[in-house]
């Protein structure tokens, strides 16, 4: 009933967003919930960010403002929603589906299990379980009581406290129904801390080994603050002890998004100086390769990822070459790993400690004209770039003080995945694995054990591995907007 109503609201909105000038706002005036309506004029093709009608909200409730500079008009919902819902259902047309980041298009989609999360917290255990006790692969352990519904949202709490004898609590919930095929689709948000892992995934619950294939987990994602996709395939059937310890078949593959591994500062007033320095308040270690501080070079700078970008272009001096350099700190057994930074090549990398803040200082032999810096962000592993910064500064000593070139925080951007709402999908067929992010694919992989019926899970984790762990992760929660399953047509 509401999924329906939803089509029907959102189609008149549709209606409405292709005849109006290029930008519409949606005021959920009942919850002070600010979304936007994207639209090019006169084409049909929009975006709709989270337009959402719990059943006690009626049309009445919506307002939609133009932006209209010169008359400063507005269009209420209570005039033009009705009117746009007659000349929707007028037209004969059915309901625009609000599904239009599905592959190939809503049309080749049915829509067989859905939560919109919008029913009182009680109501979650009618079609979700919980887990209720301790995790021993986790920080922490996982209770009913951090998974709550409010105002058509899931949350997934994390909380500083003991019990189950672990010293963090979290939440985790799979559903009672299992799946086997379709596309399996998920709306939310990162608890906003590092050391979290903000998961949506299936993993089979097979007593022994199912009918057909594997038992298998299929991470869709392990999210990290702020801005990392992790997606694995792990095959539970063929596990083997190694050295005494257990291993079995796995895939990963690891998404930063904002954060480029190549990076180019090309000054457009040249700097005299001795000193540059790179630092960074990011909450983990991370790595740092190819560091190039260059000479102002009328025949331009080189690719930063080539092996050979201090011959790719006559007339460079590289001035790192010679410099000193001066760590913060260094990641293993404090062992010195700064002549990575100007050894040539790509793969090797200065490792920062774990705490507190990094840096990486290089003093030249004598003052010199700067007309570039470049250098290499993160390592390569297995064609994935990772271990990137979420911040720097890159700054020149003037004599005095030290003044800044450049600088990036994801936080700033549009990458961060704790303040703004993201789509995660997988299009699960008996051939491939399709992962996506937003509507666009990621990553592509043969399906070759995953053929048995999964449940879905929503899981909030506190990790080693996702970051530093602080209080700074009490009281952050992971929100899901929906999950919604379908099949092919």
């Amino acid at each position: 009933m509401r999924l329906q109503r939803f089509h029907l609201e959102k189609a008149a909105m549709e209606f409405l967003a292709v005849r109006s000038p290029l930008l519409f706002e949606v005021f959920k005036t009942n919850s002070g919930e600010r979304e936007r309506v994207e639209s090019t004029e006169g084409d049909a093709r929009f975006r709709i960010f989270h337009a959402r009608f719990p059943e006690r909200t009626v049309p009445g409730n919506l307002i939609l403002t133009r932006d209209m500079k010169s008359t400063g008009s507005h269009l209420l919902a209570t005039i033009l929603l009705p009117l746009a819902i007659a000349c929707v259902t007028s037209a004969g047309a059915a309901p625009l589906s609000p599904d239009s980041i599905l592959p190939g298009g809503p049309k080749s989609w049915k829509l067989v299990w859905n939560d919109e999360f919008d029913y009182p917290d009680a109501k979650l255990d009618n079609r979700w379980i919980s887990q209720n006790g301790p995790s021993g692969h986790i920080l922490c352990s996982r209770w009913r009581e951090n998974a709550k519904v409010k105002n058509g949202m899931l949350r997934l709490i994390n909380k500083k406290e003991k019990r189950g004898g672990q010293d963090w609590t979290s939440g985790s919930i799979l559903t009672k129904e299992k799946f086997q095929y379709g596309y399996f689709e998920c709306r939310y948000r990162y608890a906003a801390a590092e050391g979290t892992n903000n998961s949506f995934w299936l993993m089979t619950q097979n007593k022994g080994k199912p009918a057909k294939g594997k038992n298998f987990e299929i991470d869709i994602n392990e999210g990290h603050f702020p801005n990392e996709i992790n997606t694995n395939i792990h095959n539970w059937s063929d596990i083997k002890v190694v050295n005494g310890r257990k291993t079995h078949p796995s895939s990963s593959k690891s998404f930063s998004f904002g954060a480029r591994p190549d990076v180019t500062v090309q000054l457009e007033i040249p700097v005299k100086t001795r000193r540059v320095r790179l630092t960074s308040t990011h909450g983990s270690h991370f790595h740092l390769g190819e560091f190039r501080i260059y000479n102002v070079n009328p025949a331009g700078y080189p690719d930063p990822l080539s092996e050979t970008a201090d011959q790719d272009k006559p007339g460079l001096v590289n001035f790192a070459r010679d410099a000193e350099i001066k760590a913060s700190g260094f990641h293993k057994n404090g062992k010195d790993t700064t002549p990575n930074l100007v050894d040539g090549r790509i793969g090797s990398t200065w490792v920062t400690q774990i705490d507190g803040p990094k840096s990486v200082e290089f003093t030249l032999p004598d003052e010199q004209t700067i007309g570039c810096i470049q250098f290499v962000n993160g390592w390569k592993d297995k064609g994935n770039w990772k271990a990137m910064p979420d911040n720097y500064r890159v700054e020149y000593h003037d004599g005095s003080k030290w003044v800044e070139m450049a600088k990036f925080d994801i936080l700033d951007g549009q990458y961060n995945f704790a303040r703004d709402f993201q789509t995660y999908g997988l299009e699960w067929n008996e051939k491939e694995l399709v992962f996506y992010f937003n509507g666009k694919p990621v990553r592509r992989e043969k399906n070759t054990f995953c053929h048995s019926e999964s449940p879905v899970w929503l899981s909030l984790a506190i990790i080693g591995w996702g970051g530093k762990i602080t209080d700074a992760i009490d009281g952050t929660f992971m929100e899901v907007d929906y999950v919604r399953i379908y099949q092919r047509k």
